[in-house]
């Protein structure tokens, strides 16, 4: 039983290092892109509250944090 554990537990790591040896420069690099963007902090134009960039709506090239904060606009 504990040879199996270990056996599947090798292969899981085998799987995980062969797909990382194949993604490419250009994607891993969009990858940590984006993953620094998601977690910056960003104003909401609306109320002032910070919240990650990656959860904050986009309305007229501003940033807010709902959907209705949207809709009402810049304060």
């Amino acid at each position: 039983m504990g040879r199996l554990i270990v056996l599947v537990l090798l292969v899981v790591v085998a799987v995980w290092l062969v797909r990382r040896a194949l993604r490419g420069p250009a994607e891993q690099a969009h990858l940590r892109k984006r993953a620094e963007a998601a977690g910056q902090l960003v104003r909401c134009a609306h109320c002032g509250m910070h919240l990650p960039r990656a959860e904050a709506r986009e309305a007229g090239g501003l940033l807010y944090c709902s959907d209705e904060h949207a809709r009402l606009g810049k304060r």
